[in-house]
């Protein structure tokens, strides 16, 4: 579909409340803040350094700083916000104090299980924060296109090597909303371009429907 990474980005925001510290990934997660509902305002941690981040800078802005983001572009805080060092970032991280983080993949399972840092001999993306994020946040949730050039990225079992087990809550993409139970994969929602049955086929691994499935807004 067209725009599918604006419209992925849309849906994930209405996952956030005001006041949720929200780490979002490189590419398609930093969409995300474009599509907050009004009045919903969120505190964004960067793993380089920052609680609050602001917007974009002006290079003129970013030069006295050298501060960057996850994806290597100048960053700088917002009002209220924060410079911290790495051990402080990680371990703020790692004590529980990210509500959510949104990531892309290379591959979910119907497990929760990630793979997202590698493809062996092929690409190498980098682990980045990433296995600290998924295990430390509350809330992680995959956001990415639902297939990778016609090939299944959501499966029963990852095959590329894991960046975390079980760490997955929820999948969101252009074709629907995927929640990882500990029964399997459950679609709550569906995007209505496509039917249910099309949706199975671009998923390598099974799913049930909720009784209470709804449209994608």
């Amino acid at each position: 579909m067209e725009n599918s990474k604006a419209f992925i980005a849309a849906r994930v925001a209405r996952e956030f409340t005001s006041g949720d510290v929200v780490n979002l990934g490189i590419g398609l997660p930093t969409m995300v803040t474009s599509y907050l509902p009004e009045g919903v305002h969120v505190i964004l941690q960067s793993e380089n350094g920052i609680i609050g981040t602001g917007p974009t800078p002006t290079a003129q802005e970013a030069e006295p700083l050298y501060v960057t983001n996850a994806g290597g572009m100048p960053a700088v805080a917002a009002a209220g916000g924060c410079y911290i060092d790495s051990a402080f970032s990680f371990g703020f991280i790692r004590g529980g104090h990210v509500d959510c983080t949104v990531l892309g993949a290379l591959e979910v399972d119907a497990e929760g299980n990630l793979a997202n840092w590698i493809i062996p001999g092929k690409k190498v993306p980098g682990m980045g924060g990433a296995m600290d994020l998924v295990v430390g946040a509350r809330k992680v949730i995959v956001a990415m296109d639902h297939t990778a050039k016609g090939n299944h990225k959501i499966l029963e079992k990852c095959n590329l090597p894991l960046t975390a087990v079980n760490c997955v809550n929820l999948i969101i993409t252009e074709m629907g909303v995927l929640r990882v139970t500990g029964e399997g994969l459950v679609l709550e929602e569906y995007n209505p371009e496509f039917t249910i049955d099309e949706i199975r086929a671009a998923t390598g691994a099974p799913f049930t429907v909720s009784a209470q499935l709804k449209e994608m807004v």
